[in-house]
């Protein structure tokens, strides 16, 4: 299953799951969101990013350029608090 269909899977069944007034104020701030030009200045799938540090899930600091050094990097971002 490629990615995008596994996005869609997931996007079918948070609408089934997501209650239809909850997913109408979703769908309002999202709107808004992408109104207001915050999108503009969002990186893009293939942009560079600038060289950086951060902890791993492990906690142990990682740079950027070390990394490279390895092959590409995919850098995933997770809400929340650890």
């Amino acid at each position: 299953m490629s990615l995008a269909e596994k996005l869609d899977a997931m996007r079918e069944g948070s609408s089934k799951r997501i209650p239809a007034d909850k997913r109408a104020i979703m769908g309002q701030a999202t709107a808004d969101l992408r109104a207001s030009g915050i999108l503009d200045g969002a990186a893009k799938v293939g942009d560079r990013l600038p060289e950086f540090s951060l902890r791993n899930a492990h906690g142990v600091e990682v740079h950027s350029a070390d990394l490279l050094g390895q092959g590409p990097i995919v850098l995933s971002v997770f809400r929340g608090t650890w």
